[in-house]
């Protein structure tokens, strides 16, 4: 008996990298996987079915259980189509991953917008349109479920020549823990994975170069762990993997300091001046 077992689990832009180590470990656990990919470049332009079918093939020659799919998660139309697929094939959803992704670098000044619509539209807007018809799903059938997302060391932190990306990520560490919040009544737990990871997407940036020590089967056994029972009733969490370091993020307060005088309206001037109060942690 595997870790998911029999679960239906989906994995969007599991064609390649991190995707495709997700897929194909969740099947050797006993998932029914679906392997959705549109198999574009690393820009999102493109397609090539066989990105997704090759995982297929991959998992099914393992002795595993896997349908392919290649809709675009950023519409509607193609968030729906993957729940559909999935129920159509298996009779029910229980995991839906959200691993999609491309990169459209440049930096701040020089980016257009459409770089910014097109890195935001798979990223966040993809993600958020297949948690809802999945939650929906879920829902519907009863007995609980998991997603698990994808946001970015990038999100939390900030990473140069990625305002769109890393906007996205940020954005969906907010729809994370909001949904955590909201889904909970109906059993569904939301996470997240941070994945520092050399794959197609990262090999050619400066910090990825000479590193094999980052792969994305460091990263898959994350994904593993929280889309199955081990995970248990922990909700709204981001899991950051870094090779062999796995941590977690959290957005946290400071003290702060009270100003006891003028109903506790503060100057600009006292804001300078207390400064390093306000901001120690």
């Amino acid at each position: 008996m595997g870790l998911v077992d029999g679960k239906v689990i989906i994995v969007t832009g599991a064609g390649g990298g991190i995707g495709r180590a997700h897929a194909t470990l969740l099947a050797r656990e006993g998932a029914k996987v679906v392997v959705n990919d549109v198999g574009g470049t690393r820009d999102g332009s493109g397609a090539d079915a066989s990105a997704a079918e090759k995982v297929v093939e991959e998992i099914r020659k393992a002795g595993g259980t896997a349908v392919s799919h290649h809709d675009s998660v950023a519409t509607a139309e193609g968030a729906g189509r993957l729940i559909e697929a999935a129920v159509s094939a298996y009779g029910r959803v229980d995991v839906l991953v959200n691993n999609a992704g491309i990169l459209r670098d440049k930096s701040f000044l020089k980016m257009d917008e459409a770089m910014w619509d097109a890195v935001v539209a798979v990223h966040l807007k993809g993600s958020f349109l297949c948690s809802q018809v999945f939650a929906r799903q879920i829902v519907t059938q009863g007995g609980g479920g998991r997603i698990v997302n994808t946001t970015s060391v990038s999100g939390m932190l900030g990473n140069f020549g990625q305002s769109n990306y890393s906007a996205a990520k940020a954005g969906i560490y907010g729809l994370t823990r909001t949904t955590s919040i909201e889904l909970q009544k109906h059993r569904i737990t939301v996470n997240a994975i941070a994945p520092i990871a050399k794959t197609r997407m990262t090999e050619d940036l400066p910090m990825f170069q000479g590193v094999d020590t980052l792969t994305a089967q460091h990263i898959a056994p994350a994904a593993l762990f929280l889309g199955s029972d081990l995970c248990g009733d922990r909700t709204g969490h981001v899991l950051a993997v870094a090779g062999a370091r796995m941590y977690a993020f959290k957005v946290i307060e400071t003290a702060g300091r009270f100003k006891e005088t003028d109903n506790g309206v503060w100057t600009a001037q006292e804001i300078a001046d207390s400064w390093d109060a306000i901001v120690k942690v």
